[in-house]
């Protein structure tokens, strides 16, 4: 891929972020205002923001690239049973250390309605729209494009660092809790990318990518250092330790959930070279 074209594809990968995101928000805005219900615009909004992506990313690699979805890990909606089990167990294990730490269970009173928003706000809002819409870009056609012309290492960092910038912009935090969001963000978006090469695949980052920011970031139960008021239960930890509770981010950011990070990417690691020493033996 020319240097320009892949330039091109960068910047127009964050552009289809953005205006999945705005499109998505006027929609659900127009329901709001048209009466409907939280809890069903968060379900329309959450599939709507995955499509968009998809369309857009379909559109630019065929009539752009002129390349097939599956030389940018897209191949048909398909997730390898392996990664569905990390995509439970991870969230489960980083949420079970915390809950084993001393904290409170605290609610505020909440009608149904009310609860059923905050559910489906983390479900199809975080888990299925952003967790779809991110995976097809990051990791679909913006690694895939930095691959093809810098190489692996480069295609695997250059999105990673970027992901995580992205969290910090408008934001604001300390620079501890910002060096510690870069370095949680570039570690997450390492493991994601490598999932996503390991199968080449970005449904298999998808999946995990969405189920952890269902649990750990969704309307059900929170973890975190205050009461979260959008959530139905917050978990109220004791401890104020910066590096344990993810300081101003959040547990995404912690050294726990760090430590999961790095557990998945090097499984992820060694499945990549024992495919690839399969074939160096075979040819």
């Amino acid at each position: 891929m020319k240097t320009g074209k892949m330039i091109l594809t960068i910047v127009v990968s964050v552009g289809f972020l953005l205006f999945a995101s705005v499109a998505q928000e006027l929609v659900m805005m127009l329901l709001s205002a048209a009466g409907i219900p939280a809890w069903l615009y968060h379900i329309v909004g959450g599939f709507l923001y995955a499509a968009l992506a998809y369309l857009l990313v379909r559109l630019y690699c065929t009539k752009v690239l002129k390349e097939e979805l599956a030389a940018f890990c897209i191949p048909k909606c398909r997730v390898q049973i392996k990664w569905a089990v990390v995509a439970a167990l991870l969230p489960v294990f980083v949420s079970a250390v915390y809950l084993l730490l001393p904290g409170n269970y605290e609610t505020i009173p909440l009608d149904a309605g009310v609860k059923a928003a905050f559910v489906t706000r983390g479900i199809f809002l975080a888990g299925v729209g952003a967790g779809v819409t991110e995976e097809l870009l990051f990791r679909g056609l913006l690694m895939n494009a930095v691959i093809k012309k810098w190489g692996r290492l480069a295609g695997i960092l250059a999105p990673s660092v970027l992901f995580a910038s992205l969290h910090i912009i408008g934001m604001n935090f300390s620079l501890f809790s910002c060096v510690q969001v870069m370095v949680a963000g570039t570690m997450v978006g390492v493991m994601f990318s490598l999932i996503a090469l390991e199968g080449r695949s970005v449904w298999n980052s998808a999946i995990v990518h969405g189920v952890w920011n269902m649990i750990i970031i969704g309307g059900g139960l929170t973890i975190g250092t205050e009461i979260n008021e959008y959530s139905v239960c917050s978990y109220v930890l004791e401890t104020r330790a910066f590096l344990l509770t993810g300081g101003e981010f959040g547990i995404e950011s912690s050294v726990v959930a760090i430590i999961g990070y790095i557990a998945v990417s090097l499984a992820a690691a060694w499945m990549i070279r024992r495919e690839q020493g399969k074939k160096v033996r075979t040819s």
